[in-house]
């Protein structure tokens, strides 16, 4: 508060002024004063929506998103070439039972690690009001549990067209268990901040768990893609060719997304 100090006025000025400030116009300006300007109003909340700009290490987080953005398009560009140019197309119904096969990759990389790397992301730095980041938080995972149903219906498919056994492999078991936490992290999140909702000290506790096991849940569907990778390059008994270093490099821009994702949502 500034006190400005005014030179003496002449009597007349003076009761110009008393005259002015009666008591109920002085009530109204101080009433004035206090209220912001609506120009002041919607600045104040456009910063309170706003991302951070700088992560807890001091450094600019743009160039964390653009990674991560970049990273996961790359991703999801090499695992559309693979199975559509190399592994013959994606099929429910085809005499090639591998295109029925082809479907799991594919929902399943999209669904529940690139969908869900972006949901992870958004949340943190989508600059909007807290319920929409919530929604979008919401429905993106929700988008991801259901490719990710498609992928395993698939994978179900083509074992039976062909004959072969179900969950036999490293790759299988881990799959079923993080696929199922990844369901029960959507159910108890929906139930607990979106509806219909705990109370807000209940909240206030279960919101670190709720973070720590998305991010968990996240690393470990990272770790899944990456053995469900090796087997299918061990089973197609690829060694020094073009789709052989498709794969690699597939499996390192995997790794390097989820890297990236876990970066930003820590930090």
């Amino acid at each position: 508060i500034k006190t400005i100090v005014r030179p003496r006025q002449s009597s007349e000025s003076s009761r110009k002024s008393a005259s002015l400030l009666s008591p109920h116009h002085s009530h109204c300006r101080r009433r004035s004063d206090l209220l912001p300007s609506p120009r002041l109003a919607l600045s104040l909340s456009l910063v309170a929506m706003a991302p951070k700009e700088k992560t807890s290490l001091g450094v600019s987080v743009t160039p964390f998103l653009l990674v991560v953005h970049l990273l996961g398009l790359i991703a999801t560009v090499l695992m559309l070439v693979w199975n559509l140019q190399y592994r013959g197309g994606l099929s429910f119904s085809a005499q090639d039972k591998q295109r029925i096969f082809n479907i799991h990759p594919v929902s399943m990389f999209i669904g529940v690690v690139f969908i869900a790397g972006e949901a992870n992301v958004m949340y943190k730095m989508l600059p909007a009001p807290k319920k929409t980041k919530k929604l979008v938080h919401l429905l993106l995972h929700l988008a991801a549990l259901s490719l990710g149903i498609l992928g395993i219906y698939a994978v179900f498919k083509f074992h039976n067209e062909i004959g072969v056994a179900h969950v036999y492999s490293l790759h299988s078991w881990m799959g079923i268990t993080t696929f199922c936490l990844f369901g029960l992290q959507w159910l108890l999140g929906c139930l607990s901040f979106w509806y219909p909702r705990l109370s807000t000290p209940r909240r206030e506790q279960a919101v670190p768990w709720h973070a720590l096991m998305g991010i968990t849940i996240f690393l470990l569907t990272i770790c899944t893609a990456e053995t469900g990778l090796a087997e299918k390059f061990i089973f197609q008994h690829l060694v020094r060719e073009r789709e052989a270093y498709l794969v690699n490099f597939l499996g390192l821009m995997v790794l390097l997304f989820g890297a990236a994702v876990a970066f930003c949502v820590t930090h």
